[in-house]
């Protein structure tokens, strides 16, 4: 399950609108015979890609899967559990089950009633971490939101004059570009674009094909080669997102904020001091203190190089 979590994890940011499933077949003999991951653009699906890979090496085989198997019918194509019980495996090992109503417990019975062992719950917990953006688009209608800010130590984006470059160092700008790989979308505002001229691609070797699709968070004209949002909550109409990451600046930070849009918070902060400077956000909608505590769970930290990564996640609305 482990293989199949890192699968899924590799193929996320590229699946939507489909989750990023990972799959391992293992042969009855004990070794690897299959490993498949959703592809770019949502098919074919893991489990597809995996059985192909083993070929006739399937019967009796034991399938790990990090969601439960598809089981309703698309005009993209077949449905994995029916492609499952073609395949006769022993046992399927899933960590999910799915909750889109489609499917929902349906590819479970489906395999069982073939009289294949179904085992579920087997890597919960990371599966739902590594899935956390399409099921957070099916339960909200929205990608999931994380919001990027480099600091300095006194919580500064940049100095009076706006320059913010380079506030971090290159170990924290190297997994600001694995995030960039791991989602749809990456947005900033147009204060942002007009004074930096972002690229938001991808620079790590190997991932350079990566980079996802850029969006502006403006009112004013369309720019070639940039989704246009008006609004924050333009994102109820990204149907085909997964992951979106905001990336700047203050007024975009503030904004999505201030609609109680984001889901995940990374702060990159340096060990430097601006003072007189730019601040991270503005007013959120908070009259009082009272308001803002338990908004906000601190789940991992990491040092990069000098710098240290704080990951927040939102509490339960």
């Amino acid at each position: 399950m482990d293989e199949a979590l890192r699968l899924g994890e590799d193929a996320r940011g590229r699946s939507a609108p489909n989750p990023n499933v990972g799959c391992v077949i293992v042969s009855s003999s004990g070794r690897i015979v299959g490993r498949g991951a959703t592809a770019a653009g949502g098919r074919p699906h893991a489990e597809a890609v995996a059985l192909k890979q083993a070929g006739k090496r399937t019967s009796d085989s034991i399938v790990y899967a990090t969601l439960e198997p598809c089981a309703h019918q698309s005009p993209r194509g077949p449905d994995c559990t029916g492609l499952l019980i073609a395949a006769k495996p022993a046992r399927v090992v899933i960590a999910l089950k799915d909750p889109d109503p489609r499917t929902s417990g349906k590819g479970i019975n489906r395999l069982r009633r073939a009289g294949i062992e179904v085992i579920l719950g087997v890597g919960r917990v990371a599966a739902k971490r590594s899935l956390a953006g399409w099921l957070t688009r099916l339960a909200l209608g929205r990608p999931r939101i994380t919001l990027k800010l480099a600091l300095s130590i006194d919580g500064k984006i940049a100095l009076p004059s706006g320059e913010s470059k380079w506030i971090t160092g290159e170990d924290a700008r190297r997994h600001v570009h694995l995030e960039r790989a791991r989602s749809d979308m990456i947005l900033v505002g147009r204060g942002t674009y007009l004074a930096d001229q972002p690229k938001l691609d991808v620079r790590l070797p190997g991932l350079e094909q990566s980079s996802p699709r850029r969006a502006l968070l403006t009112r004013g004209e369309p720019v070639e080669g940039w989704e246009i949002l008006s609004n924050p909550n333009d994102v109820y109409r990204l149907h085909d997102v997964n992951d979106l990451l905001v990336e700047g600046g203050s007024s975009t930070a503030t904004a999505f904020l201030a609609e109680d849009l984001v889901d995940r918070i990374l702060i990159y902060r340096a060990p430097i001091i601006v003072g007189e400077g730019k601040s991270s956000f503005g007013y959120v909608g908070l009259d009082a203190i009272a308001d803002a505590h338990d908004r906000w769970r601190f789940v991992d930290e990491q040092r990069l190089g000098v710098d240290r990564l704080e990951v927040y996640e939102r509490a339960a609305r």
